[in-house]
């Protein structure tokens, strides 16, 4: 099942540029996000204006200012050298809207022609650094920009630098401070960043950070401090995928096994025999029902090392896929299912999807003679790679744990399935466990 575009929606973004070895063709990301201030902490994101002693002409600056984006981890090779460009946008991208990875802000009008805009060289390691200092940032990479060149605002006021735009502001408007929406329509509508060149890693990212930093002086004393401003969870953030569309049809017409490709590539379609299920059952309680799918283990070296295999796989009704994740669904174990990788037994499986039968077969046999004609997915469900969150709870007696969230894989991974009409392998059985009625 081709997957044009996914929803964008997930706990990390993406940034860099890959050749898929099973492919040859290149998957490309970019992203964009916006920035979060504290709700109502408006007087704690700069210290009052009359202690800072950063200034010039009598005014507030600010001593320097610096982007950080940070890595949590990454595909390909560290030391490729990859070339990208950070825009600042013109305005915030629209709130209240589902975007998929195929939303482009720059070709969409976002980016502010005459905004902030800089190039940045790097690799995922920076071989600038001594190895005892790469060595003890190795679980804190990041990608920095600094941004102490002169900056005019829209209005065409201009200042020493960026974060002097931001301390400005701050104490000239502290409203437009007072929470996210308000920072982002009247300060900071957010950045996009784009891979301009270079091929070889992809990056994770885990936030992006703004930090403005300056000089106060309290009692005689001077202090160093500063204000960040992260990408959360709270504010937009959306990752734009650019796929071969020609080599991602050229593997879905495969019959002899099926495909599970991320990012927006492919998803696995199967058709549940219900009907042979409950035959000379209808009477009977199907207690359990237990499907397996094999993967299979005959990827290259390099495919290997670079295509991860889908840790997480959802099984969901077709039609039901995209209202999903678009209404931010997590499995009901009736209609969703989630199982994990076993790499024991090379494979996923659903332990019990007996709800999910019986729903089915219920809804066949209560729908009328016309059912299967209008509802042709009827007993169809889809295989779709994804990324959770999970919550942990802690109580007096014991402490459980509970999915929170469930988004599309936006990593980049693949997976053969045994499995199409041409499978040359045992083929995929569910066992079903009857409790007959007398």
């Amino acid at each position: 099942m081709i997957v044009d575009a996914a929803l964008s929606q997930s706990i990390y973004s993406y940034l860099g540029r890959i050749k898929d070895p099973e492919t040859s063709a290149y998957i490309t990301s970019d992203y964009m996000t916006q920035f979060a201030t504290l709700e109502n902490a408006v007087d704690s994101i700069f210290y009052p204006k009359e202690f800072v002693v950063s200034t010039k002409d009598g005014e507030v600056v600010a001593d320097s200012c610096v982007l950080s984006i940070l890595l949590n981890k990454f595909t390909g090779d560290s030391l490729a050298t990859m070339k990208m460009t950070m825009y600042e946008l013109d305005k915030p991208v629209e709130e209240g809207k589902l975007y998929y990875t195929d939303f482009d802000p720059e070709a969409e009008g976002y980016i502010r022609t005459d905004g902030l805009k800089r190039n940045v060289v790097f690799s995922v390691v920076d071989m600038q650094q001594n190895d005892s200092t790469r060595n003890a940032n190795e679980d804190n990479r990041s990608i920095s920009f600094l941004l102490d060149m002169p900056y005019k605002d829209k209005n065409n006021k201009e200042y020493d630098n960026y974060g002097t735009y931001l301390m400005r502001t701050y104490y000239e408007h502290p409203e437009y401070f007072k929470n996210s929406h308000t920072f982002t329509k009247n300060v900071c509508p957010g950045f996009y960043f784009k891979t301009t060149d270079g091929v070889g890693v992809m990056a994770e990212i885990v936030a992006t950070r703004i930090s403005v930093h300056y000089r106060y002086k309290r009692d005689e004393t001077l202090y160093l401090d500063y204000a960040s401003f992260y990408s959360t969870e709270e504010v937009l953030q959306t990752t734009h995928i650019v796929n071969d569309k020609n080599r991602i049809e050229e593997m879905a017409k495969e019959t002899a096994w099926t495909y599970l490709k991320t990012p927006a590539g492919i998803y696995t379609e199967v058709t549940l025999p219900i009907d042979e299920i409950k035959m000379n059952h209808e009477n009977d309680t199907i207690t359990s029902a237990k499907i397996v799918f094999h993967k299979m283990n005959d990827k290259t070296e390099l495919a290997e090392e670079l295509l991860k295999d889908p840790s997480t796989l959802l099984m969901v009704e077709k039609d039901s896929l995209a209202g999903f994740f678009e209404k931010h669904k997590v499995p009901d174990n009736i209609t969703s299912y989630l199982a994990n990788l076993s790499t024991s037994y090379n494979s996923y499986t659903f332990g019990n999807i007996c709800a999910l039968i019986n729903y089915m077969y219920t809804n066949k046999k209560d729908g009328g003679p016309n059912y299967v004609a209008e509802h042709p997915n009827w007993n169809k469900v889809v295989l779709v790679p994804v990324q959770t969150t999970t919550t942990t709870s802690t109580s007096y007696y014991s402490t459980t744990s509970s999915i929170s969230a469930v988004n599309n894989e936006m990593s980049i991974t693949s997976s053969r399935l045994v499995g199409g009409p041409d499978n040359q392998h045992e083929p995929i059985r569910i066992s079903i466990i009857y409790n007959k009625n007398k």
